[in-house]
């Protein structure tokens, strides 16, 4: 996997990942950026929350669950001193679908923290990560 991260002006930058996909990169205005994309941790905190959502939904998916939604809501507390790695993130996930059992999402929840979700264990090594879910029911 590569990646490539150009300085288009002041602090900000743009990404580009190995598929081709760019975003833009910012940082506050107090260190020279103009508020023009997301901060770097914010974006570490984001591709967490993706991986563990696209293992939740691929598992349940996998065992034949009709899931329509899916979203994962994080809250993350930093360290006071540098590095201001992460130390307690909190993951939160609303599940909607079809006759979901909820044995299967705690299942898929588990799977994705401790066995596939790559973003989170690796975030793991500095962080507690605590996880739950709630399952919506669709109107």
């Amino acid at each position: 996997m590569k990646a490539t991260i150009d300085l288009i002006d002041g602090v900000n930058f743009e990404g580009t990942s190995d598929s081709g996909h760019k975003i833009s990169i910012d940082g506050p205005p107090e260190y020279g950026g103009r508020n023009l994309g997301a901060r770097p941790m914010e974006l570490v905190l984001l591709g967490m929350g993706a991986c563990t959502a696209f293992d939740v939904v691929h598992i349940l998916r996998k065992s034949r669950h009709q899931v329509t939604g899916c979203r994962v809501e994080l809250e993350a507390d930093r360290a006071d001193q540098l590095p201001k790695v992460f130390t307690h993130i909190r993951v939160h996930y609303r599940i909607s679908g079809k006759n979901l059992q909820e044995k299967a999402v705690k299942r898929a929840v588990e799977l994705s923290a401790e066995k596939y979700c790559s973003a989170s264990i690796m975030l793991g090594k500095t962080a507690k990560i605590s996880h739950n879910y709630e399952i919506v029911t669709p109107e």
